[in-house]
């Protein structure tokens, strides 16, 4: 639903007078800032490259302005610099930056870009524009030109990264959109932006959007982290200037050169925190990280790092399980650190990273700072080896957009293991990987062929998960061919890819025994054997296409000659026609059914909308107060979900086109199940109490009530039907109130 007052805003904006002498002056100051923060030395051909890209940019774009009202030049500007100063890229990125929406938004072309800029600045602006004029029913525009964008990698890394710093403006100036737009966005942005930040080292850009996805996703949630963060920020100076003075005085002894930083973790990850551990703010004892960074040699960095362990552990005791050493196994994305968590003399633990210099920049900075310091490393490092896979991976390009971004998605996590070949040779692979993808890691055809594996010399399953440290055998066959039930453990995206491959080419080779099967009946019938005969065919068993109905026929599923009621008449098969029900509408008639005229028309729950079924999802369940948005699917009619929903964020960001807004009616009599959750410390007749304050005070039917008490900490929860969001937090803050109940919380299920 749009929000009423950013439509007001935006109104105002529009009456304002533009003065176009002050936005000109803004335009070249902001402009000059761009070119401040672009780092190293730039030839003449590089500043005349810059200005002439500003200059067509502003051209082109000087009738557009964005949502806020402000010149749509702002925005391009606002991205080349952060191609520039926050992720470090040259005169090329920041050359494409400027231009990126030109040809998608104005009158310029691809050709005229190839011809001002040349074809690199082209390849990633191509890369950057979306795809447009799909049909409504296939596969998911969003999918596609997520696809799209990383089908990239595999000619030039900087349409990501620009790509990814358009995301991060559009999503720092998102406030001005409309609330369903902010929802999509901030989906997009959870789903596959922030993980690819991440993966390509851009800690600082992932953390911001992660942020900012949730601001928007969970505004409450986002207001009471950051508020709490700032109330304890004196304190936590306090607390960081006392535990690091020993350190300092250690290492000035030892002659270090270093600076120590005490940062905050960001609101999405503290929130995570709570989530996966279920426990308040005041319980994640790491809401900030100590950072000791060195100046030192290259040579010296993995020595002198430990030295600094050393000093710091003989100050405070460290946790022997959270030692993390990514020195000596840097993590796929080139990061580097060394890691430990120690207690301090208040009892606290305390995460400590300690880095050099140029870990640190390539840690903020990503993959450019690591193509910075490639040269001075004589290995290949794991990074190359991750966007080498990734470039085989696309080499082929068939199947389902929505499969392949989901695949691809798989290898965005950082959580890792390394393991060994029988030669001793390191792989890096996705925490959870299993034998079956070591194989396809090593090579696509020891993958097709492989039958089992020796793990650690003992003969396992290919569905075997693997350690770190394990040493991985494959044993092979040429009579072995991919199998489907491999999909349902292979774990990494080269792995599936390959074996869907695999099984398409299969399915190829079926299809060529099928559609000699569907002439030889069509001879046999007298029919012509030609295409309006085999599509009478396809339509007939509703498949997609001739070659499924080929392949079908090959498995046995469609018997040809069993068909009763066809008839052949010069040469021309007819066949019994399908009757369409109600229920198997076009998603297009269902689409159109509920917004009639208006694109931005709202389900609106309670309403009676007759042959239209929505039903209120099982993994979220909403009720009425919720904010909540349909998902339209023409097999199981409308699901309401909650826009927090688990499932949410891969909802609206391969589907949006199935997306309507919807919103509820009013005040009504339904009654809707709801979860609560509660612990605390256990007291004779509490359980009397919580459910006496349930069933007679606030008169809720309880569909199950379960509790469980240990060593003097219960723990309980309760499946009731209530009315709406303002029934459910009168519950729960009633239940908050009860001697000895220390947290309450709603629960999905």
């Amino acid at each position: 639903m749009t929000d009423p007052k950013s439509t007001k805003e935006a109104r105002e904006i529009q009456k304002v007078q533009i003065d176009p002498v002050k936005e000109r002056a803004e335009i070249l100051r902001r402009y000059r800032s761009l070119l401040r923060s672009i780092r190293g030395e730039r030839s003449t051909e590089d500043n005349r490259m810059i200005r002439k890209a500003f200059n067509i940019a502003v051209e082109a774009h000087k009738e557009q302005r964005r949502k806020s009202g402000e010149p749509y030049i702002y925005h391009p500007i606002a991205v080349a610099r952060i191609c520039a100063e926050e992720i470090g890229l040259g005169t090329t990125s920041v050359v494409a930056a400027l231009m990126h929406d030109t040809v998608e938004d104005t009158d310029l072309t691809l050709d005229d870009v190839r011809d001002l800029f040349g074809p690199t600045v082209a390849t990633i602006i191509d890369g950057l524009t979306k795809i447009s004029g799909m049909q409504f029913g296939t596969d998911s525009i969003q999918a596609e030109n997520f696809r799209k964008v990383l089908m990239t990698l595999a000619q030039d890394v900087r349409v990501i990264l620009v790509k990814l710093a358009d995301r991060l403006h559009n999503m720092r100036t998102l406030d001005s959109m409309a609330r369903d737009k902010q929802l999509k966005i901030a989906s997009e942005t959870l789903f596959l932006y922030a993980p690819l930040a991440h993966r390509l080292g851009l800690y600082n850009i992932k953390s911001e959007l992660e942020d900012l996805a949730l601001k928007f996703k969970e505004p409450v949630i986002y207001a009471d982290i950051s508020q709490r963060l700032k109330k304890g920020e004196a304190v936590r100076r306090r607390f960081i200037s006392r535990f690091i003075l020993p350190i300092r005085e250690a290492m000035d002894k030892e002659g270090f050169n270093y600076v120590i930083k005490g940062r905050p973790k960001s609101v999405h990850s503290i929130y995570n925190k709570m989530l996966k551990k279920n426990v308040s703010f005041e319980e994640v004892y790491d809401v900030f990280a100590i950072r000791i960074i060195i100046d030192t040699r290259p040579e010296l960095e993995k020595a002198d790092c430990w030295k600094v362990y050393s000093i710091v552990t003989d100050y405070y005791q460290p946790n022997p399980d959270r030692l993390r050493d990514w020195i000596s196994t840097p993590k796929t994305n080139g990061y580097e650190s060394l890691q430990t968590t120690v207690m301090s003399p208040g009892g606290r633990w305390v995460e400590v990273q300690i880095r050099s210099q140029r870990m640190d920049e390539i840690a903020e900075m990503g993959l450019a700072a690591h193509y910075r310091y490639k040269d001075e490393q004589e290995h290949t490092s794991a990074l190359d080896n991750w966007l080498n896979r990734i470039r085989e991976m696309l080499d082929d390009t068939g199947g389902n957009a929505v499969d392949f971004v989901r695949d691809f998605k798989l290898d965005l996590f950082s959580d890792e293991i390394v393991v060994f070949t029988p030669n001793g040779e390191m792989r890096n692979l996705p925490t959870g990987a299993t034998a079956l993808d070591f194989a396809f890691e090593i090579h696509t055809q020891i993958g097709r062929q492989c039958i089992g594996a020796k793990v650690n010399h003992k003969l396992v399953p290919l569905s075997q998960p693997l350690k770190s440290g394990d040493q991985i055998e494959i044993i092979t066959s040429k009579k072995q061919q991919p199998k489907e039930d491999w999909l349902t453990y292979a774990v990494t995206a080269k792995a599936k890819h390959r074996i869907k491959q695999a099984l398409r080419e299969q399915k190829r080779k079926l299809a060529v025994v099928g559609r000699e099967a569907v002439q030889r009946q069509l001879r046999s019938w007298g029919a012509k054997v030609d295409a309006g005969n085999v599509n009478a065919l396809v339509e007939h068993f509703a498949r997609k296409d001739a070659t499924d109905l080929y392949y079908q026929v090959a498995r046995g599923k469609h018997q040809l000659e069993k068909i009763t009621g066809m008839h052949v008449k010069s040469g021309r098969l007819t066949l019994p026609k399908v009757v369409r029900t109600e229920e198997e509408r076009s998603l297009e008639e269902v689409v159109a059914e509920i917004r009639g005229s208006d694109k931005n028309a709202a389900l609106v729950l309670g309403d009676d909308l007759k042959r239209i079924d929505y039903q209120l999802s099982s993994c979220c369940n909403p009720i009425a107060g919720d904010d909540v948005f349909g998902f339209i699917s023409p097999d199981d009619g409308i699901k309401i979900h909650r826009v927090n929903c688990p499932n949410a964020v891969q909802l609206m960001s391969n589907f949006a086109y199935r997306i309507v807004k919807a919103r509820w009616k009013g005040k009504d009599t339904v009654e809707f199940l709801a979860g609560i959750r509660f612990s605390g410390i256990d007291e004779v007749g509490l359980v009397n109490k919580i459910t006496n304050i349930i069933s007679h005070e606030h008169n809720v039917n309880m569909r199950a009530i379960s509790f469980e008490s240990n060593d003097g900490i219960f723990s309980g929860k309760v499946m009731a039907f209530v009315h709406d969001t303002d029934h459910l937090n009168a519950l729960m803050d009633k239940l908050r109130r009860v001697r000895g109940v220390r947290s309450v919380e709603r629960v999905d299920h």
